[in-house]
């Protein structure tokens, strides 16, 4: 295990959260062609039902998602995707005033107008900028914690044969890159996450997974996706619906091994995961 100092707080609306405790990110994609949740919640009442039940759950913040970003999903325009955000965030956001609302955008517009005229809290980027070269530079001005996620490619080509010298360094690379980018705009709070299935083979997914903990060099909060993704799939030979059981192992091997936040469809089991691992760790502790 490396030993370094990670950032444990977020500034969110004037106040530090600490990531002492690991938080659970709840996915509310607002879309018709997700891979797992697309076309789950019809209207806006649907999606704020469902946000509610999140957080009776046990989420702490809440991901929304306007645009598919599964392997070769077709594109959305910005117009588009806002439509389908404010339709939802308007609402969320007068029911649940205290909510986290983080906003799973590439696009720098939709970020601001998120941000300025829905109060969304963060932003999270699967691109890390890449995809808008006006992003960091929005981020700067917006002043909110930002996840920067690798892809290799885009939503349309990232599983085209993605190759890596060695993917864990390779990928520490890259971040180290873009946090020096970001620290030199201004932009404090940064979150990283390695991308698992976005331009990378099953090997490469599980090498990452196992190599987590390289990560905390960077000295940044670690956010993790498994959520019912095809590294599970292909392994189990199940779809997504069956991939609960799967989530739930990765989640757990990934909080020994330094994971911050959790982005999952599964919040109470999630949530669940989290405390019989934290309470593992605190016996193994408290024992050695």
């Amino acid at each position: 295990m490396f030993d370094f100092h990670k950032k444990r707080t977020l500034c969110i609306r004037g106040s530090l959260y600490d990531l002492a405790e690991p938080l659970v990110m709840g996915i509310l994609n607002y879309t018709p062609d997700s891979f797992y949740d697309g076309g789950r919640h019809p209207d806006p009442s649907a999606a704020v039902q469902h946000v509610g039940q999140m957080i009776e759950d046990g989420a702490g913040i809440i991901d929304f998602g306007a645009v598919s970003t599964r392997p070769g999903a077709g594109g959305v325009s910005e117009d588009e995707e806002i439509r389908r955000l404010s339709a939802v965030l308007g609402i969320v956001r007068d029911k649940f005033p205290d909510l986290i609302i983080s906003v799973d955008t590439y696009r720098a517009g939709v970020a601001k107008k998120m941000v300025s005229e829905f109060g969304a809290d963060m932003i999270n980027d699967v691109s890390s900028g890449d995809m808008d070269e006006r992003m960091h530079e929005t981020i700067a001005e917006l002043q909110v914690p930002y996840v920067a996620m690798h892809m290799q490619g885009t939503p349309q080509t990232m599983q085209s044969a993605p190759r890596y010298k060695d993917v864990v360094n390779d990928i520490i690379g890259y971040f180290a890159e873009k946090v020096h980018e970001m620290r030199g705009l201004g932009i404090r709070d940064i979150i990283i996450d390695p991308g698992f299935g976005f331009g990378k083979t099953l090997e490469h997914n599980y090498t990452l997974a196992g190599r987590l903990d390289e990560f905390s060099i960077l000295e940044l909060p670690l956010l993790v996706g498994f959520s019912r993704k095809s590294m599970i799939c292909k392994t189990l030979k199940v779809n997504p619906d069956k991939a609960l059981p799967g989530t739930i192992a990765l989640n757990a091997a990934a909080l020994l091994k330094g994971a911050d936040i959790f982005r999952v469809h599964d919040v109470r089991e999630a949530r669940d995961t989290i405390k019989v691992v934290r309470k593992l760790m605190d016996f193994s502790a408290s024992s050695s």
